[in-house]
């Protein structure tokens, strides 16, 4: 089984050229599958051991959401395992995914943003730095992994465009403000002129100790300031994500721009941001309609 599984991880990495992220969660969720089989060979994993493994899963109360994410796991796997010829009938496919819970996102008003990106201290070079991830992260919309990935060559401040490497390590190029891009040349100059400065370095955002700025490191920033400022609870990088999305789709946007900004392989994954908006649809509603 360990073998099979390095196998398909392999597979998962150099041919489908899968995130590191993408591989990691998988070698954890099939490194628990493969201890609940007990040395039990794949070849004797039939429907029935998989539906006993899900109720295994929901018997340690994890959600629904997260029970259709190490089945997706499966899927790929055993498919994989079907199509190598390494087993002769695949068992997942009989399995349905549990109902999904919906979980609405989060997002900040426009008044809110505006206060977070104004809390910085600009005149120093975190504050600037601060400043600048948060104009960055609502003009662009780009995830928390992708801001942290960025080096300055990354963005083009003629073009107004940045180039992102998101998930399945697909590039692609996104609009972005000028006033995230003044904040950008601000922080830059500010760290230019930074005495201290221990060696250069491609990386847009730095630490305090110059080395790349990590996702958890975004995440303190985040809730540094959400604190000084009382805003709501549960607000954490990713919600200036949905915030960019809500106020695009606020603004009249299309759905099909958002989710190319955004960069979902689907458009059902966009969708959700819709249940967000329904406030402006029915003051819209009642406007246009003559029987409103």
């Amino acid at each position: 089984m360990n073998r099979l599984i390095e196998k398909f991880l392999r597979y998962l990495e150099i041919e489908k050229n899968a995130s590191s992220h993408t591989v990691l969660n998988y070698k954890i969720d099939l490194a628990e599958f493969e201890k609940f089989l007990q040395d039990k060979p794949i070849e004797g994993v039939d429907y029935l051991a998989l539906r006993k493994y899900l109720a295994h899963l929901k018997e340690h109360n994890l959600n629904n959401r997260t029970i259709s994410r190490k089945l997706s796991c499966l899927r790929s796997f055993y498919k994989f395992l079907f199509r190598e010829g390494l087993i002769k009938s695949n068992p997942v496919l009989m399995l349905s995914s549990p109902k999904q819970d919906k979980v609405l996102p989060q997002f900040l008003t426009e008044e809110e943003v505006v206060k977070l990106i104004e809390a910085p201290e600009k005149n120093t070079v975190l504050g600037s730095r601060d400043c600048a991830i948060f104009e960055t992260l609502y003009s662009t919309g780009m995830r928390v992994s992708e801001l942290v990935s960025l080096n300055i060559g990354s963005i083009d401040f003629i073009g107004s465009t940045v180039k992102v490497l998101g998930k399945g390590k697909k590039e692609r190029l996104l609009p972005i403000g000028e006033k995230a891009l003044d904040a950008l040349k601000e922080y830059i100059a500010q760290r230019g002129l930074q005495k201290k400065q221990k060696k250069e370095t491609s990386a847009m955002f730095l630490n305090k100790n110059n080395s790349r700025l990590s996702d958890r490191g975004v995440r303190k920033i985040v809730h540094k300031y959400i604190l000084k400022l009382s805003l709501k609870s549960g607000v954490s990088p990713h919600t200036m994500r949905h915030s960019f999305a809500t106020h695009l789709l606020n603004r009249g946007a299309d759905l099909r721009s958002v989710q190319e900004l955004l960069g979902h392989a689907n458009l059902s994954t966009t969708q959700i941001y819709t249940h967000l908006t329904t406030d402006k649809l029915k003051a819209i509603y009642d406007k246009a309609h003559p029987r409103a």
